[in-house]
């Protein structure tokens, strides 16, 4: 552990995740002293445990489709075998460099890391190893944790996202419970890969924080697919033995399968970090702040998952950024939670940003609230790729679009146009006018603002 020799640090970030690091990185930046605490590795679950191990899964998913699909573009391709080594020794590759790489970044702006598990001990004070390290801003950013249900212990063939990332087999059948982001992304790599998958969702859609038209296109295209799902009937509980895990639900229908994922949320990693003691405020375990990020304690802030919101990789670093410049003085613009963009890496893909129809006539009445779907059949690229699905925004009737929703290959590389489109409050005709590459699925996010603005061209609308 590095010597702090008493120390007083301008900012001491306890947690080196996507929040944590970004608050590190950016405090440094702007010439602050910063200390960060890390118990485990920098980069935490998203780059460990989450988005990057994840999404390398999912590339070689997609992989395993292409050989199996090819003879359809005339490419006679065959599928011999997932060999998991293989795929978990490119996996490791991957985090591995984007770790030394972020490791790099740490040690060039002069960051003082501190191995080891802290608590926050004081308004200014965190402890780590025993040592008392202080500093004038603390930034908690502890992450979170793969939660499971009430009675429900992970063991065995009972598994969660941690277990499912280090499996060195590919099973026959799996049940995925929790039909949310994590549980569709995992259900569609094994899916890829060979296996059964039947998902069992409480709620009445997959996706279930998605607009209701993605929601139902998606369980088309999961249905499309062959796996499995039961939605609207809540877990009852599980047994398990040498011939796998059997499922059953409170209407009393059962399922069999080789492993159980546990996938139902992540909770905030906050038990035993001395947060209630110093007088915060927790709800369930969150951490409670006002919009600026502060705990309303000292000068503490809060970021990441352990924040009520999203737990999102890229809102906890768009959140250390946040707090560092409002430690440094800079007064930057709050974060707005819907203008977040949020995205689903499975096949297919679900991306959105701002509000869904719903939410939008809630807020601003079913007579204000104007929408348009756009179909992937009528873009050239689309066609090219074998896809399908839409676009679908909404706005404010003669006001800007505040919703961007799609579904389709590769729709996740769009969300940056849409959250622009909805962080700027761009109105259709400004959307319209511009000039998309072609052929690109890009320009269908142009057709659609087309067709909103009234001059609808490759659409029957």
């Amino acid at each position: 552990m590095a010597d702090t020799n008493g120390t007083v640090f301008d900012i001491v970030v306890l947690g080196g995740g996507s929040g944590g690091y970004a608050a590190a990185l950016r405090g440094a930046q702007l010439g602050l002293k910063v200390a960060l605490v890390e118990g485990g590795k920098v980069g935490g679950t998203c780059l460990h445990n989450g988005c990057i191990p994840t999404k390398a899964l999912l590339h070689a998913a997609e992989l395993a489709d292409h050989a199996r699909e090819g003879e359809q573009f005339g490419v006679h391709t065959t599928l011999e075998r997932i060999d998991m080594a293989g795929v978990n020794s490119y996996k490791d590759g991957v985090v591995a460099r984007l770790y030394k790489g972020l490791q790099g970044l740490i040690k060039s702006r002069k960051i003082t890391v501190l191995e080891g598990w802290g608590k926050l001990v004081g308004p200014d004070a965190v402890e780590v190893n025993g040592e008392r390290i202080t500093g004038r801003h603390i930034v908690l950013g502890t992450g979170s944790y793969a939660r499971s249900l009430p009675g429900l212990e992970i063991g065995g063939r009972v598994i969660t996202s941690d277990q499912a990332l280090l499996l060195d087999w590919v099973p026959k059948s799996v049940i995925v419970l929790g039909g949310g982001v994590i549980g569709s992304e995992f259900a569609s790599v094994w899916k890829s890969f060979g296996a059964d998958v039947t998902i069992i969702e409480a709620l009445p859609h997959l996706v279930p924080n998605e607009d209701e038209a993605l929601c139902k296109a998606f369980e088309r295209a999961f249905r499309k697919r062959g796996i499995n799902f039961n939605l609207g009937v809540r877990f009852a509980g599980v047994t398990q033995d040498d011939q796998g895990v059997h499922v059953s639900l409170e209407d009393g229908k059962t399922f069999d399968a080789d492993l159980l994922l546990v996938a139902v949320g992540r909770g905030p990693s906050t038990s035993g970090l001395g947060y209630e003691e110093q007088g915060l405020t927790l709800d369930r375990g969150f951490v409670i702040t006002n919009e600026r990020l502060h705990t309303g304690v000292g000068n503490i802030y809060a970021v990441g998952d352990i924040v009520p919101g999203l737990q999102l990789a890229h809102r906890g670093f768009a959140q250390g950024i946040f707090v560092a410049e409002e430690i440094a003085g800079l007064a930057p613009v709050s974060i707005v939670e819907s203008g977040i963009p949020r995205v689903t890496y499975s096949d297919p893909e679900v991306a959105s940003v701002g509000l869904t129809e719903a939410k939008a006539k809630e807020i601003h009445g079913a007579d204000a609230v104007e929408t348009v779907e756009y179909n992937l059949g009528g873009n050239g690229k689309s066609q090219i790729l074998a896809t399908t699905g839409f676009i679908k925004l909404v706005r404010r009737k003669d006001g800007p679009v505040i919703g961007v929703h799609m579904i389709g290959a590769r729709v996740g590389e769009l969300i940056g146009e849409g959250q622009l489109i909805v962080n700027w409050e761009a109105y259709p005709e400004d959307v319209a006018s511009l000039v998309h590459g072609h052929p690109t699925q890009n320009e269908a996010l142009g057709e659609a603002h087309m067709a909103l603005a009234g001059k609808p061209l490759h659409a029957h609308n």
